[in-house]
C-alpha cells in the first residue's frame, strides 16, 4: 500500500514537471494533454485525468507547486496562531522568493496573463488571491487574540502586500527602484515593524 502511494506521488510529480516543460514551450492554449503525457513518458493520456480533472486543473496545479508564496499559505493552521512578527516575516520571505522562482514559470505566468485573461484570473484566485484570503483570516485571528487592534482586515491585508510590491518589482522589472541597496531582509523588517506599529492595540 505504501509503495503504491509512493509510486502515485512520483507519477504525479513527473506529470507536473512534464506539464511545466510543455506549457512553458507552447503556452496553455498550444499545449495538449497528449503532448504532456508523451513528455512524462505515459503511453495513455487518459492516465493524466486520473490525477487532474482537466488541462486547466493541471495548469493551476503547476503554478501552485512552483510559486513559493502559494506554497507558504498552503497549510494555514501552522501559522494562524504565530505572533504577527513571525508570521508576517515568513510570508514576506516567501513573497520575495518569487524572484528565485523557476524562470519558465515566471515566463509562463506573464505570457498567459497577457494572452488568456481567464487563465490569469485563475492564477490570481489560486495565488495572490489565496495570499490575501489568508492574510485577512490571519489578521482577524490576531484581533481576536488581542495582538492587533480592530481594523478592516481587507485593507490591512492589501496594505501589507502593497508594502512589499516595490521591492519585488524593483528586483524583477525596475532596477532603478532598488538602486539604494536596501536588501529584502532590511525592507521586510522595516515593513513588518511599520505595519504592526500602526495596528498596535490601544493602551
Amino acid at each position: 500500500m505504501g509503495e503504491q502511494r509512493t509510486e502515485e506521488v512520483d507519477r504525479r510529480r513527473e506529470i507536473l514537471e512534464a506539464a511545466l516543460r510543455v506549457f512553458a514551450e507552447r503556452g496553455f492554449g498550444g499545449a495538449t494533454v497528449k503532448e504532456i503525457a508523451r513528455e512524462a513518458g505515459i503511453r495513455s493520456p487518459a492516465l493524466i485525468y486520473w490525477y487532474f480533472r482537466d488541462k486547466q486543473a493541471l495548469f493551476k496545479e503547476v503554478l501552485n507547486e512552483k510559486v513559493p508564496i502559494v506554497r507558504a499559505v498552503a497549510d494555514l493552521a501552522k501559522v494562524m496562531d504565530l505572533p504577527p512578527e513571525e508570521a508576517l516575516t515568513k510570508l514576506g520571505r516567501a513573497y520575495f522568493a518569487f524572484e528565485r522562482m523557476d524562470g519558465r514559470v515566471l515566463r509562463l505566468v506573464i505570457g498567459e496573463a497577457i494572452r488568456r485573461p481567464e487563465v490569469a484570473e485563475a492564477f490570481v484566485r489560486g495565488g495572490p488571491g489565496r495570499v490575501l484570503d489568508f492574510l485577512k483570516r490571519y489578521l482577524e485571528r490576531q484581533i481576536e487574540l488581542g495582538r492587533l487592534r480592530p481594523h478592516d482586515v481587507r485593507s490591512g491585508a492589501r496594505m501589507f502586500v502593497g508594502m512589499l510590491i516595490p521591492q519585488l518589482a524593483g528586483k524583477l522589472f525596475f532596477p532603478a527602484l532598488v538602486e539604494d541597496g536596501l536588501t529584502d531582509e532590511e525592507h521586510l523588517k522595516n515593513a513588518v515593524e511599520i505595519f504592526l506599529r500602526g495596528l498596535a492595540p490601544e493602551g
